[in-house]
C-alpha cells in the first residue's frame, strides 16, 4: 500500500508539474548529469526560483538531473542541435570544438581562489575566448558553475606523488587531465562523473580524480577510502542555452532569465570555499583519509607536468598561448 500511495503522489506531482509548463509561455528544460542534491543541482534550484518568481509563472523551468536526458558528454550536441532547451556539462567536454578550454585543466596553473576567480571573470583574457568559441557550437554560455579543485582518490592509501601513479587506471574527465596522468607514469582512463561509483567499485580504475563535492554527492566515501588533495586543476561547469531558442525568447524573458543567471553563477562562486569544507568534513565523518602532499611531493608533481603545457600551445596556436600568458600573470 505505501508503494502505492508513493507512486501516485509522484505521478500527481509529474501531472501538475507538466499542467505549469503548458501554462507557461516560456519552458526551460535543464539537462545535469550531477544528483540534485548536489551543489549544481541546488544552483538549478536557485536558478528556477527565481525566474518562475520574476516573471510570475510565464518560464517555467524543469530541471532532470542524474543524467536522465542526457550524460556529460552528450549535452554539448543536444544542446547545439536544439534537442533540449538548456544543459549543464564539465567545461571540458567542449575540447572537441574548443581546445582551448583546457586552459582549467593545466596542472597547477589556477592553485588559489584569487587565480580562479580572474580567470572566470566575464570578459577576462582567460573566459571570453572560450564563451566565444562555445557560441560556435549553437549553443550561448548563461553562466558559469564552479565545482573546485581536483583531488584524487584511491583505496588503501593516498597518490602522495608521481611515482604512486605508476601502473595504475586512473579515471579522467578530460583530455588534458589524461596527459598530466600519463607523464606521471599512469594510464588515463575517461569515465563519465555518472559512471565513476561503478568505475570504483568494479576496480575498472584504480585511482579517481574527481571534486571533492562530487565524493559527498555520489557517496564516493562507499567505494574509495582517500583523498589526496593535489588541487591539480580547476573545474568548472556552463550552463548553456541553444542560441536559436535563446534569441528567439521576448527580450523581457531574455532579462529575467539573464539576471537569475548572474546571481546563480555568484553565488555557487561564493559559496564554492564552504561548500569544499563541508565536504571534506562529510568525507572525514563516513571514514576517509585526507592526505595533504609535502612541499617536496608538489614540487614532484609540478616537474613532471611541463609537456602537458607544450602540448597545450601546440594544439591551441596563439589563442590558448596568450590565455596561458595571461593566466601566468595572475
Amino acid at each position: 500500500m505505501k508503494r502505492i500511495v508513493i507512486g501516485a503522489a509522484s505521478a500527481t506531482a509529474l501531472a501538475f508539474g507538466a499542467v505549469a509548463a503548458q501554462a507557461a509561455e516560456t519552458t526551460l528544460r535543464i539537462t545535469l548529469q550531477l544528483p540534485l542534491k548536489s551543489h549544481l543541482g541546488q544552483n538549478l534550484v536557485l536558478f528556477k526560483d527565481e525566474v518562475e518568481s520574476a516573471s510570475n509563472g510565464d518560464i517555467a523551468v524543469e530541471i532532470y538531473d542524474s543524467a536522465q536526458l542526457y550524460k556529460d558528454n552528450e549535452v554539448p550536441q543536444a544542446v547545439g542541435s536544439g534537442s533540449i532547451e538548456m544543459g549543464v556539462a564539465s567545461l571540458t567536454r567542449y575540447v572537441g570544438d574548443a581546445p582551448i578550454v583546457d586552459i582549467f585543466y593545466q596542472p597547477f596553473l589556477f592553485d588559489t581562489e584569487e587565480k580562479v576567480r580572474r580567470a572566470v571573470a566575464p570578459g577576462s583574457p582567460v573566459r571570453q575566448p572560450i564563451d566565444d568559441a562555445i557560441a560556435e557550437t549553437g549553443a550561448t554560455v548563461l553562466w558559469w558553475q564552479a565545482y573546485g579543485g581536483a583531488i584524487m582518490l584511491s583505496d588503501g592509501g593516498p597518490i602522495k606523488g608521481p611515482s604512486d601513479l605508476e601502473g595504475k587506471k586512473v579515471r579522467v574527465f578530460g583530455k588534458t587531465l589524461g596527459e598530466f596522468v600519463d607523464v606521471a607514469g599512469g594510464a588515463p582512463t575517461i569515465i563519465s562523473g555518472s559512471e565513476q561509483y561503478l568505475a570504483y567499485q568494479r576496480g575498472t580504475v584504480d585511482v579517481g580524480m574527481t571534486g571533492v563535492s562530487g565524493v559527498q554527492s555520489r557517496s564516493l566515501w562507499e567505494v574509495m577510502d582517500t583523498i589526496t588533495k593535489t588541487n591539480n586543476a580547476d573545474i568548472e561547469f556552463i550552463v548553456v542555452v541553444n542560441t536559436d531558442f535563446w534569441n528567439g525568447l521576448p527580450e523581457e524573458h531574455r532579462a529575467i532569465i539573464a539576471d537569475a543567471a548572474k546571481l546563480a553563477e555568484d553565488t555557487v562562486r561564493d559559496e564554492m570555499a564552504n561548500i569544499e569544507a563541508r565536504a571534506y568534513a562529510a568525507a572525514e565523518e563516513n571514514g576517509m583519509n585526507i592526505y595533504e602532499p609535502t612541499t617536496d611531493e608538489m614540487e614532484a608533481w609540478r616537474e613532471v607536468s611541463q609537456p602537458v603545457y607544450d602540448g597545450f600551445v601546440e594544439r591551441t596556436g596563439e589563442t590558448g598561448k596568450t590565455m596561458l600568458e595571461a593566466a601566468q600573470s595572475f
